[in-house]
């Protein structure tokens, strides 16, 4: 079956124009290629899902960062390792390729799972058919073999048209990229591409595999009440009792991100008194917050300020503070063009390709779209599911189709 993909996309910053003819025919040779990786990828997958990598393990991402440096330095790049800022303290691994092109390309990916030290004893790798389990498999480890595999792939090929190929991985994505975050922003700003690495959905939770051009940022909101402790049994009326005030709070502000497009916000822990028998002066409570738009911190405030005035029990102190975190994802019309480009090339195997145009969850793509320098695409990575959950597993099946996207993409790139 021929399948032609006709389109005239014209974009003028930076140099790039997306007008590539209708493709039809595949690139056998990177097919074949994308086919021959297929057990080298999936031995690649084994060896890092063995090394338990938490966001908080700092041994396990020394191990971690061993492991893609020294696959980078043998691909041939320039390695620099970047302690982070902020948080665990662990290292961040940039890659450096020099060519002879001209246009600057970045891909990204993340070290870090969400799994606890010890994961491994009870949540093992493990194949079943098509799917591989194993903790962080997808969320992020098929996306850093995505990239050293087609980075091998166009190697042995030969292929060096660009003028810089930076790889880099992250060990903090799972907790908002904290300390790698602004890093990425400001590497971001001298590529003219970014394509970022995290999974596509897979089977059952999705019919295709997808590109994604939009993703919530982050923040975290904290409400503290204060009010005056008392004997709960002698004297609860000389209290003002925080927990009481809390829970007022919590109830008249749960819906009032609804009224803010583009901003979400669940109250998700609480906390207040220490004895039972004492009325409590303090009471604590954490959000998730999650935006699509750029004022949505500064919105959310002010509404919550005004909100928290109406008191239920006198005499207590409210306040609310949000901590901005990762900045929100959403693609511009260059973004858009590269992720049809993508569609164009998966007609080429004659397979499907979705564009998500949002999800919640939040993503490193908000840091390298943060000034709108680069253009970002993001799920290039292997198609999984279960992320964060005891199942988490990799389709074996997208392995030779993610790998051929990402190739045939990276050598379009080149020419443009």
């Amino acid at each position: 079956m021929k399948i032609s993909v006709k389109r005239q996309v014209s974009i003028g910053l930076l140099g790039i124009a997306f007008a590539a003819p209708a493709f039809a025919a595949p690139d056998e040779k990177l097919r074949a290629a994308a086919e021959q990786a297929r057990p080298a990828l999936i031995d690649t997958l084994r060896d890092m899902v063995m090394i338990e990598s938490g966001s908080s393990d700092v041994a396990g991402l020394a191990k971690m960062a061993d492991f893609t440096e020294a696959r980078l330095k043998a691909l041939g790049a320039r390695t620099e390792r970047r302690k982070t800022t902020r948080g665990a303290g662990a290292d961040m691994v940039i890659g450096t390729f020099e060519g002879t092109g001209s246009k600057k390309l970045m891909l990204i990916a993340h070290m870090d799972t969400v799994y606890e030290h010890g994961i491994l004893a009870t949540q093992p790798y493990r194949i079943d058919g098509n799917r591989i389990y194993g903790p962080g498999i997808a969320d992020d480890k098929g996306g850093i073999a995505v990239i050293l595999h087609s980075l091998k792939i166009l190697g042995e090929a030969g292929w060096r048209d660009y003028a810089k190929l930076t790889v880099s991985f992250n060990p903090d994505e799972e907790v908002g990229s904290i300390g790698s975050g602004e890093f990425i922003a400001e590497l971001a700003d001298q590529h003219d591409v970014v394509l970022s690495c995290e999974p596509t959905g897979a089977a059952p939770a999705a019919k295709h595999d997808s590109l994604l051009l939009g993703a919530s940022g982050t923040a975290i909101g904290t409400m503290e009440v204060k009010g005056k402790a008392s004997h709960a049994g002698a004297a609860p009326q000389l209290g003002r009792n925080a927990l009481i005030e809390l829970a007022h709070q919590l109830l008249q502000t749960q819906d009032i991100a609804k009224s803010i497009p583009g901003t979400q916000l669940n109250w998700t822990t609480a906390k207040a008194g220490t004895v039972r028998n004492q009325i409590p002066d303090q009471a604590t409570a954490g959000a998730d917050i999650r935006l699509t738009v750029p004022d949505g911190v500064a919105k959310l405030q002010a509404a919550l300020d005004e909100k928290i005035k109406n008191r239920l029990i006198p005499d207590t102190e409210v306040t609310v503070k949000i901590a901005p975190g990762r900045p929100p994802f959403v693609a511009s019309d260059r973004g858009r063009a590269l992720a049809q480009e993508g569609q164009a090339i998966y007609a080429e195997i004659e397979r499907p390709l979705d564009i998500t145009e949002m999800t919640g969850g939040a993503t490193d793509a908000g840091f390298a779209n943060r000034s709108g320098k680069a253009i970002v695409v993001e799920s290039f990575g292997l198609a999984g599911w279960g992320y964060h959950a005891r199942d988490e597993y990799i389709d074996t099946g997208s392995i030779v189709p993610r790998l051929y996207l990402m190739t045939r993409m990276l050598v379009e790139l080149g020419k443009k």
